[in-house]
């Protein structure tokens, strides 16, 4: 029986993520710590876990048939892999930083600097492009304390929330790539289990349309309804149902969870009362 053989990172944020999203696409993955191979059950599938920087080769070899990384590391090597999907997890900005008494502000001072970094690549790419030329030091770990050893005046790293950046007296200066965990797969990949990878996208799309909605309850009064199909656009329009109560109906629709707060005073303000807000486990257009 074909099986797709997925590469997830060994360990880490990015690890983590991946299998939830695959648990939530109805995998069954009994995963403990430090396995090396797990097959699942209820969907035809291995995952192999290997170290997040040769993930991409092994894809493009066709050692495995798919793979879960960042997309930065992607920019950084020339590997021939094919992004299928964006995960809309693990997000994070590639960044300059200085220490905090630099006088640094714009890429055009970094000319003439010394940078560490672990993305050397993506960090000349980008200086090209703005017609700066720096010294670029590649280190593997622990980038952030080169300016403290003099080793570097600026770093270029991954940067979340800033802490670490904080902790060693660094300030960020500006992003120059953004990045999420995407879906790869390799450009010779097996025909055959071309129904398998359908059939996973289509389980990661909705899971992933379920969790940027939320499903909307409310009444209504009857002569409040056109104001509020109006706020409430839905996938195609509002589900109304009439209530016992003369006057009133129930108002059913999808919205965009970045917009429920915003939304739900909106419909206050027309007459909407009992309005419940609710997750989406899944959701197929």
């Amino acid at each position: 029986m074909k099986r797709l053989i997925i590469a997830l990172q060994k360990s880490g944020r990015l690890q983590e993520g991946s299998l939830e999203l695959l648990k939530e696409c109805g995998l069954k993955v009994d995963y403990r710590e430090g396995q090396l191979k797990v097959t699942t059950s209820d969907y035809p599938a291995e995952l192999l876990f290997l170290r997040n920087s040769d993930i991409p080769q092994y894809v493009a070899d066709g050692v495995v048939d798919l793979g879960i990384v960042g997309s930065n590391l992607l920019e950084e090597e020339t590997t021939p892999v094919e992004i299928i999907q964006a995960l809309n997890f693990s997000k994070c900005r590639v960044s300059f930083a200085v220490p905090k008494t630099s006088d640094i502000q714009t890429a055009q001072d970094l000319q003439g600097k010394r940078i560490a970094t672990s993305y050397p690549n993506s960090v000349r790419k980008y200086l090209q492009k703005e017609g700066v030329e720096a010294d670029i030091h590649t280190i593997s770990g622990s980038v952030e304390i080169a300016p403290s050893l003099n080793l570097a005046d600026a770093i270029a790293d991954i940067v979340s929330t800033g802490n670490t950046l904080f902790q060693n007296n660094l300030r960020e200066v500006f992003p120059f790539l953004y990045s999420e965990a995407v879906l790869i797969k390799g450009m010779d990949f097996d025909p055959e289990k071309q129904p398998l990878l359908d059939q996973l996208v289509f389980r990661i799309q909705s899971v992933l349309a379920a969790n940027e909605n939320k499903y909307i309850l409310l009444n209504a009064p009857k002569d409040q309804l056109e104001r509020i199909c109006t706020i409430l656009p839905g996938m195609k329009s509002p589900t109304i149902l009439p209530l016992a109560i003369e006057g009133w109906v129930s108002v059913h629709s999808v919205v965009k969870q970045k917009e429920v707060w915003k939304i739900v005073q909106q419909l206050k303000s027309a007459g909407a009362e009992g309005i419940l807000v609710c997750p989406i486990e899944k959701m197929v257009s």
